[in-house]
């Protein structure tokens, strides 16, 4: 994967974070980028795992791991997903 640098305006405070020439780190600072381009749907998990060189499944995990959530629904949207199931499995019967 080709790396480009890039110059950002960082609070001093935050240099020491930033600065990182771990692999590991970088990748999850990439992803943090990336994040906010999922959520809106801009882009895809898929294309953000793609962008990075990572698997899909690692890209999600190493966001779960974060504390990001892979299904975007809030609890009352779960349950009428969890309703709308049971329903189509009673009118199948």
């Amino acid at each position: 994967m080709e790396m480009k640098k890039v110059e950002i305006s960082v609070l001093e405070a935050m240099i020491p974070f930033v600065l990182v020439a771990d692999d590991v780190i970088q990748l999850k600072q990439n992803a943090m980028l990336l994040y906010p381009y999922i959520q809106d749907s801009t882009i895809s998990h898929g294309k953000a795992a793609e962008i990075l060189g990572v698997h899909k499944l690692d890209l999600i995990t190493l966001y779960g791991k974060l504390g990001l959530p892979y299904i975007q629904e809030t609890e009352d949207e779960l349950k009428a997903d969890l309703l709308t199931v049971r329903n189509l499995r009673e009118k199948a019967r």
